[in-house]
């Protein structure tokens, strides 16, 4: 039997170390409070949330400024959506579409 920490315990690594995240239960990657502080301390954590928050806008807008790689792991629809991008750290997002990951 696997055994997940407590979301405390996952609240308090992923504000330690946001790639925690990907050690966490699956209910808690689709914890609202639980990703953002994971992508608050690194953006490009939103690829371990669940894919409801992926597309939160809250959520992706709290990731994608600080990093703009995170676009690539949002909703097809945040991608889409003028807000989003434009929050998205620019450098980063040109990177993405010429290499091809949009």
């Amino acid at each position: 039997m696997i055994k997940y920490l407590t979301r405390e315990e996952v609240l308090a690594a992923v504000t330690q170390d946001a790639y925690a995240l990907d050690y966490a239960s699956p209910r808690l990657k689709d914890d609202k409070d639980v990703v953002l502080a994971a992508v608050t301390q690194y953006g490009y954590a939103l690829a371990y949330a669940s894919e409801r928050l992926k597309d939160d806008k809250d959520v992706v807008l709290a990731a994608v400024p600080q990093h703009g790689h995170a676009l690539a792991c949002a909703s097809k629809r945040l991608q889409d959506d003028k807000d989003v991008v434009l929050a998205a750290d620019r450098g980063s997002v040109l990177r993405c579409v010429h290499s091809g990951r949009f």
